[in-house]
Formats: structure tokens, sequence, C-alpha cells
């Protein structure tokens, strides 16, 4: 099992494999906060392993919120304040005990705009390598990550080129391999094409359907044609405005297919249809 309670080298726990069917993230959300304000209510998600699970609903529905608090990312906001669970692999990921830093090595993240950092290709992949103390290969491992990334025929010949000269789409690939160097299991994305032309999203598009194969996806997405095209199981939010404030909630989660054709709650055909207001 892997271990989340201390800082260990990025090669030091074998990533578990997708072979086995069953859920990598199980998040029991009673209520999310920020200070007094309520921002996420009664949603219980899961991501399934070796599958893209999307996440969809209106803005403000809590969709971002909700997966940023699968690797704790949230936890950078001082106001934020989680009641409920979140396992990874069986494993309390807010435990006291568990460090948030090895969390966000197993859960890796991408985010809607493509944020390469001010230094070299290389240097971008290697940097969570470096980060968590990998004292292997890191040549082989940043290859290894932009193959899988689908950027290495693209700028094998100019690793040491700032990352920022790369295209859009490009730098989102980049970023893309950076989350993925250092070997984890999940990968969050939260609406990683939004910033994207049609052509760059397409290719996003296509990299999720091959990383799956190897990692669990969690996508937030406004685009629901791209959740159809992508995602094997889909989460819809709404929002909560009855008490005059804005609070999101899980209304249902399923199969892509059955959400989008057969959704089971009002509120989901409602949205799907277009006729949500």
């Amino acid at each position: 099992m892997v271990s989340l309670n201390t800082v260990a080298p990025a090669a030091a726990s074998p990533r578990p494999g997708l072979s086995e069917t069953g859920v990598a993230i199980d998040a029991r959300v009673e209520k999310i906060y920020y200070g007094d304000f309520l921002a996420v209510r009664d949603s219980h998600v899961a991501v399934e392993k070796g599958q893209i699970t999307g996440f969809i609903g209106p803005s403000g529905c809590g969709k971002s919120t909700v997966l940023r608090s699968l690797n704790r990312m949230n936890d950078l906001i001082p106001s934020f304040r989680l009641m409920g669970s979140v396992t990874f692999l069986g494993q309390d990921i807010y435990a006291k005990s568990v460090d948030p830093v090895v969390v966000r090595r197993h859960i890796g993240m991408v985010f809607q705009q493509p944020n390469p950092f001010s230094m070299s290709i290389y240097e971008n992949v290697a940097f969570g390598l470096r980060l968590n103390r990998f004292k292997g290969d890191y040549d082989e491992k940043v290859e290894t990550a932009l193959r899988k990334a689908g950027l290495w025929n693209e700028v094998k010949d100019k690793l040491r080129q700032n990352g920022l000269a790369l295209s859009g789409g490009q730098q989102q690939r980049l970023c893309i391999a950076r989350a993925i160097a250092t070997n984890p299991t999940v990968l969050l994305m939260d609406e990683p094409c939004s910033a994207l032309d049609p052509i760059a999203t397409r290719i996003i598009e296509e990299l999720m359907l091959e990383l799956k194969q190897e990692y669990s996806v969690a996508i937030v997405t406004h685009n629901m044609q791209q959740a159809m095209r992508v995602a094997d199981k889909t989460a819809f939010f709404s929002v909560d405005i009855s008490k005059g404030g804005r609070t999101g909630f899980l209304v249902e989660q399923g199969d892509t297919r059955q959400i989008f054709h057969d959704p089971r709650e009002k509120l989901t055909k409602d949205y799907i249809s277009g006729e949500f207001s």
C-alpha cells in the first residue's frame, strides 16, 4: 500500500496497477466552507480506477472546489474547511498524519490555464522529481513523461528552451508531462482545454484517452460535448440558491451514456436538454 505519511523519493513506492477494478478516490463531502460561506454540500463522488470521470454543471456549482479537494490543493486557501472524508486507495488523505505534499505526488493536477514555470522544458518536467528527491535517471524520466504527454517529438531538440516559448497547447501538454513525471496514480484536470483552440483541444482529448490506460483521471469541464467524448463516468453538480447564497451539490453520478441519455434526476435532464435556469 502507498504510504502518505512521509515525504519519500518519487520512485520509493510502486504505483498501484490499474488492472484491478474499483475506486481510486472516494470523496464523501458533507460540507465545504470558505470562511462562513458554504460552497458545497452533500456530494459523494467516486473516481474509478483506469477510467475518466467528468465533472459537469453550471458555473458556481462547486465542481472545481470538489476536484481540488481530492488532492488537498484547497489547503492552500486559509479559509478552506472540509467536513466529511476523502479516501485514496482506502486511506484518509485528510488524516493529521498525512503529508499533503505526498498526496499531491500520488494525485497530480493540471490546471485550467497552462502554467509552465519560467525555466527550460527539461527543468519543467524535472521539477517534481527534484522536489521529491528522486535519485534515479532524470533524462529517462523526463523523456518518458514527454513521450506520454505526446510532446517528445516536438521538443526533443530544444529541451533547454524556456517552456514559456511553446504554444498554448504545447504548454498544457508540458504541464501534463510535469504532472505525470512523478508517476502518480490519479490525474486531476481542471478545465484543461478551456484556454485552447479546437485543434489543441482535440489533441488534449486524444491524450486523455491514452492516459487512462495508465492513470485514473478526473476532469472538470464546462463543455458537455467534451464530457460525452472522453468521460466513462460523469458527475453532474447543480447550485442551491434557495437560501439566498450559492451552494453547489452533487445531483447524480453514473455512466456517461446514462447521464446524458437517461438521467435519473429532473435537474440533470433539464440541464442536459438546455432548460436549466
